[in-house]
């Protein structure tokens, strides 16, 4: 008993010595994912930054203004761009945009249209719709329906 005793605890040294390798194996695994993991935080966050620094920059010293635009084709439209105190009429496809007459704007400009305020129509939406769906719920058979929640 005692050979097969000494037998076994010097496998189980054996494993735990090839355990070893393991877990070195994994924690230089570990290393290489959570550098990797770093790696597409900084892409991400340095995207978030530069779409912010886009827009804000846009928006500051914003002296171009689209007055009207139609499609000709699929892929072809004829904008009206108002530029200071003149009107370009440009022809724009895929990859090329075209001249296609300069005029001074009209005295009596169109003002621009006033920004919508998405987040108070969207939540006046929202509430309307809730409430419709309460009146047809109200007016229904009476009968709750398995599937509706409360």
């Amino acid at each position: 008993m005692s050979v097969a005793t000494s037998s076994t605890s010097g496998t189980s040294f054996d494993a735990l010595s090839g355990s070893g390798d393991a877990l070195i194996g994994m924690a230089a695994l570990g290393k290489t994912a959570a550098a990797l993991a770093l790696v597409i935080a900084i892409i991400l966050l340095c995207t978030a930054v530069l779409k912010r620094w886009q827009t804000a920059r846009h928006h500051h010293g914003a002296h171009l203004r689209i007055v009207g635009n139609t499609a000709v084709g699929s892929r072809e439209r004829i904008v009206v761009v108002e530029i200071e105190d003149t009107w370009l009429v440009v022809g724009v496809s895929g990859g090329r945009i075209t001249k296609l007459h300069e005029r001074p704007a009209p005295a009596n400009r169109p003002s621009p249209p006033p920004a919508p305020e998405t987040s108070s129509r969207f939540s006046q939406r929202l509430a309307n719709a809730l409430a419709s769906s309460r009146k047809r719920d109200g007016q229904g058979s009476g009968a709750s329906d398995s599937n509706h929640t409360p």
